[in-house]
């Protein structure tokens, strides 16, 4: 066993897990408010998974259509949310995603532009305008670009191929990181006062998803194991349009832009399904006038506004259905297609990343064909439950941000809500830490029982002379999330879940990897399925839980929302005996203007940011 003394030590003030658009953001903002500040990445630097997202990044900006309004984005991400979104959460995201858009182009981003050289904006699922601030269909990438080229001139230390094992505290604050490097196996330890998780989701937990290999739930499992609590683990979100064919890239995101673009979806039979599948409650708030919401419930195909856009769930559980019932494509999705409806040239330069993409996977050409497509688990609308306003977990020194925490989505995300979430409040994590250390001064204090507990635990897949292989283990987990804790849910389903998670805990606990610690790729697979565990059972539990479907909770044998329990969220702890807790939380209470507007016909909403803004010209 190694000598916690012995191991390699690196002092920062602050370590940022992950280097997606929330942890660059975030060790940004570290850096410039004077914190020695590292980044621990699993993959290489720019590998991470906002590249993926295409269609762009939300903000009220106003450029394509004046009548956009921070109060109207919003009252859209609420009613997108099924209003289980964290007030204060929404607030800040819709003020100040505009700034943070405006501040990523000052650093060198550069957007798609309108004819009078403004930034561009297109339409997205359940936004009232076009709000998405695009770079043809490559936005995340062009983010990562830009943080990574402005974030290098900062002085943040990067720790690439390094993968967090676990937190250490110092008592109930956060003193230290546990860590190893991929390519060597070799341990080292990160003493900083404050850590900020941005690492994503947990999509490799289920067979069919649009995550690539680093999603495991890392940070889940990290911030659940140091004391934090979990928040709305059951509404996992399945993108409506990953591709299904071959089989080689099942689940690889098609981009929501596809449709925002003009595409449309349809059956074997031809038929435009979307329009049997709008909700009556959903078109009479979000049609501009009732005419209108008739048109759409009617079918109309000139409706200004196309159904294929609706929110992420609904649209996921049509494609779903039209499968079930027999109307599916050939290899078990729905078409989507762009070719009928947009020339050539147009797809190519809109959509760029898409026409190669199936181009050269599927051998389809979009500006010819329809794709073929289906609904991937994509998103964690749950996580990291935070502080509002400062990010911080109830773990003092622990800040989360991105797709790691929980508040700012509820029960389902607007596309292009995520891009500017990582902007926002990853600088608002970087504000916190930052706020947090200057207030504690102390001495940090790592505890050698807890490395040593740590590294153990690691180096046991290795020592085992026998044992279960992590591969298969992943392999049945993937199987038993996708048939059980899917788009579609019931109770007996997540009981057999649950008994089955247990049985796969069993194995985990046994997994053994042949082989030294170097280069050994199944040693990385059986500590990821730790991780994954954790997960998968936090989500199962909740949603099971949550006796109601809401959002991307969908129970057949709890069929439609329930007020009552739109007044809680399910939260998930470490007991004292080690196994995980269940609680419903009463949701916190929130101003009564937030709740106003959220609460605003479109149309009032829309005459009193007319007045705002014709005051504002007066003054």
């Amino acid at each position: 066993m190694l000598n916690p003394k012995e191991i390699q030590t690196i002092e920062h003030d602050v370590v940022v897990v992950g280097a997606g658009g929330a942890g660059l953001r975030a060790a940004i903002e570290c850096s410039k408010l004077g914190l020695n500040t590292g980044i621990v990445c699993k993959s290489l630097l720019g590998k991470a998974h906002t590249v993926m997202a295409e269609g762009g990044m939300a903000a009220a900006l106003g450029n394509v259509d004046a009548r956009d309004h921070w109060k109207i984005h919003f009252r859209d991400t609420m009613r997108g949310g099924k209003f289980l979104n964290q007030w204060r959460m929404a607030e800040l995201h819709a003020k100040e995603a505009p700034d943070r858009v405006r501040e990523l182009e000052e650093w060198g981003a550069v957007f798609d532009r309108t004819k009078d050289g403004y930034i561009s904006q297109r339409n997205f699922g359940g936004h009232r305008y076009p709000r998405l601030a695009h770079v043809g269909d490559r936005t995340g990438l062009e983010m990562i670009r830009s943080l990574q080229d402005y974030g290098i001139h900062q002085g943040i230390s990067v720790h690439m191929e390094c993968t967090a094992l676990d937190i250490i505290k110092d008592g109930e604050k956060v003193s230290g990181l546990v860590a190893y490097w991929r390519e060597t196996g070799r341990f080292i330890v990160f003493k900083c006062k404050a850590i900020i998780l941005a690492t994503g989701g947990a999509g490799k937990a289920w067979k069919i998803t649009s995550n690539s290999w680093e999603y495991t739930g890392d940070g889940y499992a990290l911030a659940y194991e140091a004391g934090a609590e979990l928040m709305d683990m059951e509404f996992t979100q399945f993108h409506p349009t990953g591709m299904v064919w071959p089989l080689s890239v099942k689940g690889i995101l098609v981009t929501e832009g596809v449709r925002g673009d003009g595409g449309i979806l349809l059956n074997n039979k031809g038929e435009r399904f979307m329009f049997k599948y709008i909700p009556e409650k959903f078109a009479a708030e979000t049609a501009d006038t009732e005419e209108e919401a008739n048109r759409w419930l009617k079918g109309d195909k000139n409706a200004r506004r196309p159904p294929e856009l609706l929110t992420r769930d609904v649209v996921a559980r049509s494609i779903n259905n039209e499968v079930k019932e027999g109307r599916g494509s050939p290899h078990g999705g729905a078409f989507l297609d762009i070719a009928s409806r947009v020339p050539a040239e147009a797809i190519k330069r809109k959509l760029p990343s898409m026409y190669h993409q199936f181009k050269e996977l599927a051998e389809v050409d979009i500006t010819k064909e329809p794709m073929e497509v289906g609904p991937t688990l994509h998103y964690f609308m749950g996580g990291i439950r935070v502080d509002h306003d400062t990010q911080m977990s109830r773990v003092p020194g622990l800040f989360a941000a991105g797709e790691a925490a929980a508040g700012l989505h509820g029960a389902n995300r607007l596309g292009g809500n995520s891009l500017s979430d990582l902007l926002v409040f990853g600088r608002l994590a970087g504000v916190g830490a930052a706020d947090y250390i200057r207030k504690n001064t102390g001495t940090i204090n790592l505890d050698e029982e807890q490395v040593k507990i740590s590294v153990r635990r690691a180096t046991d897949i290795l020592n085992r002379e026998s044992g279960t292989n992590p591969y298969l283990v992943h392999e049945d987990l993937q199987q038993v999330m996708q048939d059980n804790v899917g788009i579609i849910r019931v109770e007996h389903e997540l009981k057999k879940a649950i008994d089955e998670l247990q049985r796969l805990k069993k194995d985990t606990e046994k997994v053994k990897a042949p082989g030294s610690s170097q280069y050994n790729p199944g040693w990385h697979e059986a500590i990821s399925l730790r991780c994954m565990m954790i997960t998968a059972e936090a989500v199962t539990l909740a949603a099971l839980e949550r006796k109601e479907s809401r959002g991307a909770q969908t129970r057949l044998d709890f069929f439609g929302e329930d007020k009552e329990w739109q007044k809680y969220n399910i939260v998930l702890r470490k007991g004292k005996d080690g196994n995980m807790e269940v609680e419903k939380v009463l949701r916190t209470s929130t101003s009564p203007e937030l709740e106003r507007i959220a609460n605003s016909t479109i149309e009032a909403l829309d005459a009193e940011v007319a007045a705002e803004k014709e005051n504002l010209k007066i003054s």
